[in-house]
């Protein structure tokens, strides 16, 4: 389908992109890779009447890899993150997660920014991002302010970021121990039916912390304390997983789709947990 009519801008700089948003509100909407915002304009599912591309500003395409924590610019591509040495060595959860978002085309346009920024429950990043307790840049005309990702998703497209205010940057603090993500999908390029994220640190046999979020099975993507407190102190022996899926499954909310019925979701979502976990204890 072809979208409505609008007009497309294409600033230098983050004051360029922040003026146009201010002069026209509601009807301007910022576009990073554009693989979520087009294909929803071009379905009239959004009508965006001034379209604000952010290819040419620069500054936003940076990795940094700092003593404690690693910055990802918004406009970094999922090809980037593959292609980083520096960012696998110091996460490599994020290239795991990142080969597994739709296919090498799609990966060579889609940015992190952009998988973040829109709210979409389907997308692998803002689960990944809570469960690495990641923090959001926002720059508005009021200026700079921080949200962490744990806080940031309110329903699905739905976030704590202002019309008016542009992602700019996603902090991450240096992971240690082990990790994993996990996926399940009808196909290639398809959403995920359930994914996981798992973070694990372990001393001396006993699991010292861990952070797990799901991703596709609520509205938004779900950090599930619960599910991380049920392992720390324990060996990962079967009990503990176990009781760690329990806990998933309680705060998850799925819905029937395309994807499967209800039970079959939460059916998925405790399968690619537990690998999940597994696989992580594994590498801790």
């Amino acid at each position: 389908m072809i979208p409505a009519a609008f007009e497309y801008y294409r600033p230098q700089d983050m004051a360029g992109v922040l003026a146009i948003l201010e002069e026209h509100g509601d009807d301007a909407r910022v576009m990073a890779g554009g693989h979520s915002l087009i294909p929803m304009m071009k379905l009239r599912m959004a009508e965006v009447p001034h379209l604000i591309d952010l290819q040419d500003v620069g500054g936003l395409s940076d990795i940094t890899v700092e003593a404690s924590r690693i910055v990802i610019g918004a406009m970094v591509t999922q090809a980037d993150i593959i292609d980083s040495a520096e960012l696998t060595a110091a996460a490599p959860i994020l290239r795991e997660a990142a080969l597994q978002i739709a296919d090498p085309q799609v990966r060579y346009m889609g940015t992190v920014g952009g998988n973040v920024a829109n709210g979409d429950p389907g997308n692998d990043m803002p689960g990944l991002m809570q469960c690495l307790d990641a923090t959001f840049t926002l720059v508005g005309s009021d200026g700079e302010r921080d949200v962490p990702a744990r806080d940031f998703y309110e329903a699905a497209y739905m976030t704590a970021r202002d019309d008016e205010e542009v992602l700019t940057a996603v902090s991450i603090p240096l992971p240690s121990g082990g990790y994993a993500y996990e996926k399940q999908k009808r196909k290639i390029g398809d959403y995920a039916t359930a994914a996981a994220s798992v973070q694990i640190t372990q001393s001396g046999g006993t699991c010292t912390s861990a952070a797990i979020a799901m991703t596709n099975l609520s509205d938004t993507p779900i950090f599930s304390e619960a599910a991380g407190a049920a392992l720390v102190g324990t060996a990962l022996d079967d009990a503990a997983i176990k009781s760690s899926v329990a806990a998933m499954l309680n705060d998850i909310d799925p819905t029937e789709d395309n994807r499967g019925p209800i039970a079959f979701k939460k059916h998925v979502a405790g399968v690619i947990l537990r690998r999940a976990i597994e696989r992580a204890w594994s590498r801790a």
